[in-house]
């Protein structure tokens, strides 16, 4: 069966139609929805009731399951965390700051996925970055700034024991394992090249896991990691994506950046999320 292609109309984002995830899928399908993704950035299935089982397979249709270094899994379930945030829940917002995921890794995961369990009737949208366009409209002063230029990522600001998901972090709902794991460092260049789409686009953001920019002073590194922000999430560059239940949502770390987002106060919120790499074991 041939699936159908919707684009959102927005910097980025397309539902896909015509599929049935509850049911194993073929090659075929499999093909012409990594073709939509490489296209379109994030793709949306809607009216998908799945249970943990079907997320799983799925997601391992495109790539390796991976484990959260930091976020304790659902119980049974290796590689899937649960999103969740209770009605009478005070602590703070979680992810509501632009990031990709994991880039504090030698390896990130490449994509991830988000399935809607239980949706609030207002707030808790998620906003999208399309960093592939950020860097085709990026002046050109900019651009010759980051050319060849390595950004150090660390998880030390969110997860290590005084990050903001550290030891002062209440939460009756996510259990965080703060780490001094979160205080080691990897690097990525600010520019990356697509394997499969072969498009470039900007890699990473500064508040959540850039901590400098190899042989750069720390300032001045900072200076132009802060100028990259305000450029890269303009809301020229952004999707903003609408949660229902039962939607699955697959987006790709490598050209775009995800946020969370609150006005839920008062209702529960729960998503289950996986990661895929491309390699086994990360």
């Amino acid at each position: 069966m041939t699936i159908t292609v919707v684009p959102t109309g927005e910097a980025c984002g397309a539902y896909i139609e015509g599929v049935d995830l509850t049911k194993p899928l073929d090659s075929d399908q499999i093909r012409d929805i990594r073709k939509a993704w490489n296209e379109h950035h994030v793709i949306i299935f809607r009216q998908q009731p799945m249970n943990d089982d079907d997320l799983e397979r799925v997601s391992g249709y495109f790539g390796h399951l991976a484990v959260d270094p930091f976020v304790v899994p659902i119980p049974g379930r290796k590689h899937m965390i649960a999103i969740k945030r209770e009605a009478d829940e005070t602590s703070p917002i979680f992810a509501d700051i632009w990031h990709a995921d994991w880039t504090f890794k030698a390896d990130p995961p490449f994509a991830t996925c988000l399935f809607g369990i239980d949706i609030p009737p207002t707030g808790g949208d998620t906003l999208f970055a399309n960093q592939v366009m950020a860097l085709e409209q990026m002046p050109e002063d900019l651009r010759d700034k980051l050319e060849g230029r390595i950004a150090i990522h660390s998880a030390k600001m969110g997860y290590s024991k005084k990050g903001s998901y550290g030891d002062k972090f209440k939460s009756h709902s996510m259990e965080i394992n703060a780490s001094d794991e979160a205080l080691e460092s990897e690097t990525h260049p600010f520019i990356i090249k697509h394997p499969e789409s072969g498009k470039q686009s900007i890699y990473g953001s500064a508040i959540a896991y850039i901590v400098g920019v190899e042989d750069m002073p720390q300032k001045e590194g900072m200076d132009l990691v802060m100028e990259l922000q305000r450029w890269q999430v303009q809301e020229r560059f952004v999707y903003r994506h609408k949660w229902e239940k039962d939607m699955f949502v697959m987006w790709d770390n490598r050209s775009v950046l995800h946020k969370a987002t609150g006005g839920f106060e008062g209702h529960r919120r729960e998503l289950h999320r996986t990661t895929i790499a491309d390699k086994a074991g990360c």
